[in-house]
């Protein structure tokens, strides 16, 4: 398991059962670095959890991973919070994102290699790449505007990311 991996696995784990928020120990060259970060969690193959900064909003990705694997596991309005007997069957990856950069045209993004970002406004909705079922470019962009309630005729800025996956 990468270590990444680990220490969202252990964040949670730690938070889970006992309520505390770890420290990061030993800073590996990627957890210094600063960056936005994605935690998922899957439960038998589905989504149970993936919350997320597209930017960096702490001092380094390990702080990023620990916060955001606490709030994938206890805070994504989607799912009830994990329990500790669901936590042995948990799947994690965590996503570090390159900072995002506008796009010009659709025709510069591809599902499988770039995460998006499209925005109107105050209002923005992110979806990383790569994901199943979702193929196409309109798929992509649409799920955004629907997360970020954007309608379909509103004007927007669109964005686009790549992320280092680890499983």
């Amino acid at each position: 398991m990468h270590p990444l991996v680990e220490l969202a696995k252990a964040a949670i784990e730690r938070y889970i059962r006992d309520g505390e928020v770890i420290k990061p120990v030993e800073l590996t060259p990627e957890m210094k670095q600063k960056a936005g970060v994605f935690v998922s969690l899957k439960e038998g193959g589905a989504l149970r959890g993936c919350i997320g900064t597209f930017e960096p909003t702490r001092g380094n990705v390990a702080e990023e991973v620990i916060a955001n694997a606490i709030m994938s596991a206890t805070h994504d309005p989607r799912f009830p919070p994990v329990s500790v007997k669901e936590l042995e069957s948990l799947q994690y990856s965590v996503d570090v994102l390159s900072k995002p950069e506008p796009v010009e045209s659709v025709d510069q993004l591809d599902p499988r290699k770039y995460g998006v970002i499209v925005e109107s406004g105050w209002r923005r909705g992110l979806l990383l790449p790569d994901l199943e079922g979702v193929d196409t470019v309109e798929k992509q962009i649409d799920i955004c505007r629907q997360k970020a309630t954007i309608s379909p005729h509103e004007d927007v800025r669109i964005y686009r990311f790549r992320v280092e996956r680890y499983a």
